[in-house]
């Protein structure tokens, strides 16, 4: 379907309507569900499920899921006689004999063991005939190269705009990314750029953020470098506001966006992290899985908290909800002052409970949403894109208003 202007313009006066007045009801119709693959599941469970109980939908057809950051368990995440359990008794163990004989130059060879995954939707058709551009580019320094693609929408006409920095999980890329998220459709509707950086296959097999890795999680070194090195890039390509430029990641790309949130409190104004972990809670591969099942490592953060929203399902058998608490816990403690609690659901689908860490404005400083039943896919994403669940509040939207709510705060750096 193609989206025309005119509705662009009526979506982007009731985004001004509603803004800043908390979870917004439900603007479009609730994804279907994909349907199960009987024969996928065989291999891992004979149990019957029902299809509208899958909370995640296959990655894309070409991927395999053999990275450190994003272990295979979490594809039958809700299959209620699978064993995830007994699968990490038996192939972790093995996993941390390999990695302890590995050093740090072999980790993008390593494979986690194959577990093969159904073809589903996730790739087919092409993307929304948006009316904006959605370019490619590259950026280089010292640390190497990473392509990546911006979305710059219609009604960008040179006056200043935010800037959203969309992080993808293992085994995705921007495309099917942006497809999962649909933040190009809120780019058009909120008047922003989005820009998707791109992990290589020669950085990390599986295409994974190195979140984990001790030469990444410094300030203007590896990947951080060059994640900022392009944003900043933009910026200076087209006119954005500097003080609305946002951040935000699923999976391996939630925990990096936490990295560049944390390095980078001059450049990002605010951090969105769905089903990510913790800045400095791993600094290895040994480490990443430890804190991928709730053992989570603890490092000095460098500078100071900026705001956050946190997104995470509390069935993930990837990332263990725990991390979710210790983002916020670390993100509330700088301008919070009172705790909120809002029950809620989203009709058919999820029931989620979010907790607000208020200033004593009554502004949120730090956001979190425990999505009840959800496993590791992003909430309220579109099929089309893999690790999505529509079932769920919608992430995208609702990380876009947290992000506008602190620009139209006086101080941004509370």
């Amino acid at each position: 379907m193609k989206l025309q202007p005119r509705m662009f313009a009526q979506m982007r006066s009731a985004t001004r309507a509603l803004m800043g007045k908390g979870p917004m009801a439900a603007t479009a119709a609730l994804q279907e569900v994909l349907q199960q693959s009987a024969a996928a599941v065989a291999a891992h469970s004979r149990a019957a499920r029902s299809p509208t109980m899958r909370d995640i939908n296959p990655p894309p057809a070409h991927a395999h899921v053999e990275s450190d950051s994003v272990p295979a368990p979490d594809v039958h995440a809700q299959a209620p006689a699978f064993d995830h359990a007994k699968v990490f008794d038996t192939f972790v163990p093995e996993m941390l004999a390999k990695l302890d004989r590995m050093n740090e130059s072999g980790r993008s060879a390593f494979a986690m063991p194959n577990f093969q995954m159904p073809r589903g939707a996730a790739n087919s058709g092409q993307m929304d005939d948006l009316p904006g551009k959605f370019s490619d580019g590259s950026f280089s320094n010292a640390a190497g190269a990473r392509q990546y693609k911006l979305y710059v929408p219609s009604s960008y006409t040179g006056e200043a705009v935010p800037l959203v920095v969309m992080l993808h999980g293992c085994t995705q890329d921007p495309d099917d990314f942006a497809r999962g998220t649909q933040m190009n459709v809120l780019a058009e509707e909120m008047q922003c750029l989005v820009l998707y950086p791109a992990q290589s296959q020669q950085a990390n097999a599986s295409r994974c953020w190195n979140w984990f890795s001790a030469g990444d999680q410094a300030r203007d070194r590896g990947e951080p470098s060059l994640i900022a090195g392009m944003t900043r890039e933009v910026m200076g390509q087209y006119a954005i506001d500097p003080a609305q430029v946002y951040v935000a990641g699923l999976s391996a790309g939630g925990a990096m966006a936490t990295i560049m949130g944390t390095l980078y409190p001059d450049l990002y104004a605010a951090v969105g992290v769905h089903s990510g972990l913790p800045y400095g809670s791993a600094h290895d591969l040994p480490s990443a899985l430890a804190a991928m099942k709730g053992n989570i490592g603890r490092a000095n953060a460098p500078g100071r908290s900026i705001p956050i929203i946190v997104f995470h399902g509390d069935k993930d058998t990837t990332v263990h909800p725990a991390n979710s608490d210790e983002l916020i816990a670390r993100g509330a403690h700088h301008g919070a002052r009172d705790i909120v609690v809002e029950p809620g659901r989203v009709p058919d689908g999820h029931a989620y409970t979010r907790t607000l860490h208020q200033r004593a404005d009554g502004s949120a400083h730090a956001e979190q949403w425990l999505i009840h039943g959800a496993g590791h896919a992003w909430s309220g994403g579109n099929a089309r894109g893999s690790y999505t669940d529509g079932r769920g509040p919608d992430a995208s939207r609702e990380m876009m208003r947290f992000f506008r709510t602190q620009s139209d705060r006086p101080d941004t750096t509370n």
